[in-house]
């Protein structure tokens, strides 16, 4: 087990060797659209992408859901393997919808020699999930 204190330094490294290996200004909570973002996820045991809507008002959450699952095919051409979960419950409690790609080997953000494999298809599926969006901008945002 890992102290707090090294958990908080590798999860640091991670994050700062991730944004130096693959540097670029990613949309993330950019969106323009309030509570919309895209997110990465790197934990004990698994790591993958995501578009979280966490609207609390459920019309703006279900309107938004709405617009992004009428574009599914168009979506699952450019990411085939991404998993579409309208009703998401969070740690917290929190009910959000949630798309994601999840990285289906083992992985964990304490083991170092899983890092690189993690940063690339973070990379790699990140930049697909922001392409998507690009596209669609204007109809999701509308």
């Amino acid at each position: 087990m890992f102290s707090k204190e090294e958990s908080r330094r590798l999860r640091q490294e991670f994050w700062t060797s991730f944004g130096k290996s693959f540097p670029r200004k990613w949309i993330l909570y950019n969106t323009k659209v309030k509570d919309f973002s895209f997110k990465f996820h790197f934990e004990r045991k698994r790591a993958f992408v995501s578009l979280d809507i966490e609207d609390e008002n459920l019309e703006n959450r279900v309107k938004y859901w709405e617009k992004i699952t009428s574009l599914r095919s168009l979506l699952l051409d450019i990411l085939p393997d991404a998993i579409l979960d309208e009703v998401h419950h969070l740690e917290n409690g929190k009910e959000i919808s949630r798309i994601y790609i999840l990285y289906e080997k083992k992985v964990s953000i304490y083991n170092k020699n899983t890092w690189r494999e993690v940063m690339e298809f973070f990379n790699e599926r990140m930049a697909k999930f922001e392409e998507f969006y690009w596209v669609y901008e204007d109809f999701i945002k509308s």
